[in-house]
Order: C-alpha cells, then sequence, then structure tokens
C-alpha cells in the first residue's frame, strides 16, 4: 500500500483528526459542568477547516483522483458535495447546542456520532467499487441509529430508532442482494469495471432494481419510505434536520454517480425506474403531508417530495444533472435546516410540543422568528425570488434535458404537485399569521447558536438564488 494515497483523502484525514481531538477533549472535560459549550465551540473550528479543505480541493483538481487501487476515487463534484454537507453539519452543530445542554454529560457523544456519520457519508460518496460504497454506508446508518435514539427520555426516540435500524437492516440485505448479482454478471465490483462489463441480461436487471431498493430505503423515496414519517417524529429535532438534509443529499448523489458510472449502459432502464419513483415519491408525500397535524411528520413527508425533486436531475444523464442535484441539496439543506432550527427552539420553550396548533397566533407573540420561517417555507415551495425557485428550476431543465417525451410528462406532474406543495406550507404560515387562538406562545428570546443557525440559513435562503456564482461554482466542477 502507497501510503501517499493518504493525501488524496485530505478532508477525512482532518474529519478523523477532529474525531480523536472530540474523544480526549470529551474525556478530559468528564466532569466539567461547562462542557457542552466548550466541545461545541471547538468543533466549529475543525469543521469550517474541513469546509475549506473541500472547497480548495474542488477547485485546485479539474481532474479525478483515484487511490487505494481505485476503491477510493474523488472527482471535483463530490468535493463540491463534502463541502456542502460540510457546511449543513456545521449548521446542525450550532443549532443544537441548546439541545445538547439538556442531555447533561452527553455532549461528546453526540458530537462524536455526528462526525462520524459524515466521515462514513464522505467514504461513501468518494467511493470506486461497491465494496467500499458498502463501507461508507454502514459506517454512516449505524451512528445515524444512535442519534436517533439519543434521547433517554423518551419512548417515540426508542421506538423510532428500532425503526429505522430494522428497515436499514433489511435495505442493506436488499441491496447487498442486487450487488451480488451484478458481481455474478460482470465478475468484479469496481465501478468503471462494471460498466464496460455489464450488459441487459435478467441477471443485471434484477441487480439493478435490487440495487436501487436498497439504496431508496436510504433516500426515504416511495415505496420505500414508511419508516421516515415515525423515524422523524421519534428523533430528537436536530437529528431529524440532520437526517433530512445531510443524510440525503449523501445518498442522493452517491446514487446519481453509481447509476451514471457503473449502470451507465442500462440508462434505459433505470430511468423508467426514477419516472415512477419520482412521481410516486413527489405525489404521495404531497397528499400525505395535507393530513398531518405534527410539524415533524409533516416536514417528514416534505423531505420525501423534496427527495423525489432531487432523482429528477438525475433523469438527465449528465453534467447540467449533476449540478442541478447538487445545487438543489445546497438550498435545500439552508431552507430545511431554518424550518427545523425554529421547531427546535419552540419545542425547547413550549414543553416539547411540535404539533401544528402550537403555532396558532405565533406571528403575535413571536413575529421575528414568524418571519424567518415563512421564509424558509417559500424557498421549500419554490416561492420567487427567494433560491428555492432556482433549484428547482435547474431541476426541472436537468429533468427533460434528454428530450424524451415521458421526461416531459414526469416535469409536468412534478411542476403541478408544486402547487400542491405551496397549499400545504401555507397551511404553517396560516397557522402563524391568521389562526386566532387565546393561548398563543409566550414571547421568548433565542439564544445565541439559533440566532446564529437562523442567520446562515436565512442568509442563504436570500443569497444563493440570485448569487450566480454559488451555481457556476458547482457547474464547472463537473461530473
Amino acid at each position: 500500500m502507497n501510503y501517499s494515497d493518504f493525501l488524496q483523502m485530505t478532508p477525512e484525514v482532518f474529519l478523523v483528526i477532529t474525531l480523536i481531538i472530540a474523544f480526549f477533549a470529551d474525556f478530559c472535560l468528564f466532569k466539567s459542568e461547562s462542557k457542552t459549550n466548550i466541545l461545541g465551540s471547538a468543533l466549529a473550528g475543525p469543521l469550517v477547516i474541513v469546509l475549506g479543505t473541500c472547497v480548495l480541493a474542488a477547485s485546485n483538481h479539474p481532474e479525478p483522483i483515484s487511490a487505494f487501487g481505485g476503491l477510493y476515487v474523488v472527482t471535483p463534484a463530490i468535493n463540491v458535495m463534502k463541502a456542502i454537507l460540510t457546511f449543513g453539519t456545521l449548521v446542525v452543530v450550532i443549532m443544537a447546542q441548546k439541545w445538547v445542554e439538556s442531555q447533561k454529560r452527553l455532549a461528546g457523544e453526540f458530537y462524536m456520532l455526528i462526525l462520524s456519520t459524515l466521515l462514513g457519508m464522505f467514504m461513501m460518496m468518494s467511493s470506486g467499487s461497491f465494496l467500499m460504497f458498502f463501507l461508507g454506508l454502514e459506517m454512516a446508518s449505524v451512528p445515524l441509529a444512535c442519534l436517533v435514539a439519543f434521547d433517554r427520555h423518551r419512548k417515540d426516540s426508542a421506538e423510532g430508532a428500532a425503526k429505522y435500524i430494522l428497515v436499514a437492516t433489511f435495505s442493506s440485505g436488499v441491496m447487498l442482494f442486487g450487488i451480488s448479482f451484478i458481481y455474478a454478471a460482470t465478475g468484479t465490483l469496481y465501478f468503471d469495471d462494471v460498466a464496460q462489463a455489464i450488459s441487459n441480461s435478467p441477471l443485471c436487471i434484477m441487480g439493478l432494481v435490487f440495487f436501487f431498493s436498497g439504496l431508496g430505503f436510504k433516500i426515504s423515496l416511495v415505496p420505500f419510505h414508511f419508516w421516515t414519517a415515525d423515524t422523524y417524529q421519534g428523533a430528537p429535532t436536530p437529528v431529524t434536520g440532520y437526517l433530512s438534509v445531510i443524510s440525503k443529499g449523501a445518498a442522493a448523489i452517491t446514487l446519481c454517480t453509481i447509476l451514471m458510472k457503473a449502470f451507465g449502459p442500462m440508462v434505459e432502464y433505470w430511468n423508467y425506474l426514477l419516472y415512477i419513483v419520482i412521481v410516486l415519491s413527489i405525489t404521495v408525500a404531497n397528499l400525505f403531508a395535507i393530513r398531518q397535524s405534527e410539524l415533524k411528520r409533516f416536514m417528514a413527508f416534505s423531505s420525501i417530495s423534496q427527495a423525489g425533486y432531487i432523482m429528477l436531475a438525475v433523469v438527465g444523464n449528465g453534467q447540467l444533472g449533476v449540478a442541478a442535484l447538487t445545487y438543489y441539496v445546497l438550498v435545500y439543506i439552508v431552507a430545511n435546516m431554518a424550518v427545523f432550527t425554529v421547531i427546535n427552539v419552540v419545542e425547547q420553550n413550549n414543553g416539547g410540543r411540535t404539533d401544528m396548533a402550537a403555532y396558532n397566533g405565533f406571528y403575535q407573540t413571536n413575529p421575528k422568528l414568524s418571519f424567518l420561517m415563512t421564509l424558509a417555507l417559500f424557498s421549500l415551495a419554490g416561492i420567487p425570488p427567494f433560491a428555492g425557485m432556482f433549484s428547482k428550476f435547474f431541476v426541472f431543465m436537468a429533468g427533460v434535458q434528454n428530450g424524451e417525451p415521458m421526461a416531459y410528462g414526469v416535469v409536468f406532474i412534478a411542476l403541478v404537485n408544486t402547487v400542491v406543495s405551496l397549499y400545504y406550507y401555507l397551511l404553517i404560515v396560516k397557522a402563524m399569521y391568521i389562526t386566532k387562538t387565546d393561548s398563543p406562545l409566550p414571547t421568548f428570546q433565542s439564544d445565541a447558536n439559533t440566532k446564529m443557525a437562523l442567520a446562515i440559513c436565512t442568509a442563504g435562503i436570500a443569497l444563493f438564488g440570485v448569487a450566480s456564482c454559488v451555481y457556476e461554482w458547482i457547474a464547472a466542477a463537473g461530473i
């Protein structure tokens, strides 16, 4: 083994170093009452370093780089996505500070699990073979189950974790079954070699279907979504936000990469799979979201619908699709994390309530939070001039890039569903501004970390759409 290959894994190396530092800091501060604040503040610096490293790597390495005999492959587009996911993780760490304080001495465990999950996602995205992909996937999934069960005082948290780990185990088994079919047909696990040897044989088609089904569970696409609402409701709110954006973004870009690299010769087959799953995900999730009165379950179905929009970019099977997907994830992170930051601070100041009725008359007592929540919801719905409108536009453009009539039909259905999504997002706006109540939420002061997280997300919602340099930087990274 050539140890110089580790130099190609700079973001992962920095994450491992951060993990080690967090471990020893947690050990040394075991009896300290201020451990939460110290660890949270200390973690922001290394995450900013990882973010900067990913940005520099995406800008300075125009050509793909491989290491360890092709097991690890990194491209500028992957480095861009790593930077975006690191940015999202930084927002989660900032907004979770107040909640982590309530967990007493478990701050170190929370941060180490977050970092371990992010490391697994990095490995998964940079995989050059199905073997490395699966190891990275499990490295990300197991700590996530621990995070879902992190709130020891709520049985919903343990129930959500049990459902998550059972579904994750089942989906991993289905995925391994599909990978075994691919290996039997091609004799290799490396993506580039699979693309050269794969054919339209029944064995390869079944392998594609099982693999797609297994990863569909991770992205919570319909009909593989049944775990999502219960897990999102049971998990602590910062973890729910992390699940809905960071985990989903990593799985989406990985599926896009593998479909294009390994299953490129079978594009006509997985395009039809995508057409069906996209229409089901957007339509079914929107219809179920209308029926929800619990806000975290509501956001769960919203995330399922957003996953359908994300995968619409993959239909184009080209550079525009990758750029549109990456840009959509970036905009989705800032908008969704703004919503979950408001949900988190309201939950902490309202006895743990997350039902939609708790927001009745919210504008009367907390107008600033109501306004920021409205901006985030409008961005999720794709209302101009917010960033969500631009991200949906690029996704629709990528979806019709190949010029297939069926693609135009899928994009039309997605456009119609945008109107439906606007309706159910406006239900929250109606509750905050119009619905009257005799006992609205009391006025409360948000902590400094919450204000910082909301400021970052609001700036992203306002600027990422109109600042063309952001999309140009993503598009320049290529595939």
